[in-house]
């Protein structure tokens, strides 16, 4: 892994979270705003799409949310037809609102209050066969204490989480994707990446984001 750590920030906080989704709940209840969809809709639809693509016949595929915030990436996926979705977060009001969001759509999907911080527990979850995350790895390497420890917890419980044919599917603003391929070298092997959006600077290319899908390494 790379010796570099991110500064760190109040957005790899437990209290800057519950903040927001406390006042993303107050917008949700008076004006139904569901809340901001993390790195854009786009980035978004650009998982679902490869999901659908690659488990179209498997609406029984087992798939968690890791920070799942408010949920719409789940209410996207019982849209298309998945029923076995699980979304966590660490905010009790993120999932809180989710809860409220997919109700009022009337769509069953389970939301649970989780650290991932605990593999253990976690583990309890069960396993699955799509395991995503989009922006929570980088929450977690933002924490301002020990965020690299925090980070080898945060792999610990998706190792443990992912079924043995199962993928991860992980997106970044904040780390390349050689950066997280060796992060996650010791436990997963890359399978693909999910093109994204490129931009030129100085000469040299670069993402805005970065989507990769990872599956267990057989040791």
């Amino acid at each position: 892994m790379s010796n570099q750590e991110l500064a760190g920030s109040e957005l790899g906080t437990k209290l800057y979270w519950d903040r927001a989704y406390n006042r993303e709940i107050k917008n949700y209840k008076c004006h139904g705003d569901v809340g901001e969809i993390w790195f854009g809709e786009d980035s978004q639809f650009r998982i679902i799409d490869w999901i659908l693509k690659h488990y179209k016949a498997e609406h029984n595929a087992r798939i968690i949310d890791l920070g799942c915030g408010n949920g719409m990436l789940l209410i996207e996926l019982a849209r298309e037809g998945f029923v076995n979705l699980l979304g966590v977060d660490y905010s009790p009001e993120a999932i809180t609102l989710a809860k409220k969001i997919a109700y009022d759509q009337g769509l069953t999907i389970r939301y649970s209050v989780a650290d991932l911080m605990d593999a253990q527990a976690c583990s309890l979850l069960g396993e699955y066969d799509i395991i995503h995350d989009k922006g929570t790895y980088d929450a977690v390497s933002l924490c301002p204490h020990n965020p690299k420890e925090k980070r080898l917890l945060y792999m610990d419980t998706v190792c443990r989480l992912m079924s043995c044919n199962g993928i991860f599917v992980i997106t970044s603003c904040n780390w390349t994707e050689e950066e997280l391929i060796i992060a996650f070298q010791n436990l997963f092997t890359k399978y693909c990446t999910i093109p994204t959006p490129s931009f030129k600077f100085g000469g040299k290319i670069g993402n805005v984001v970065t989507s990769i899908i990872f599956k267990k390494k057989i040791h």
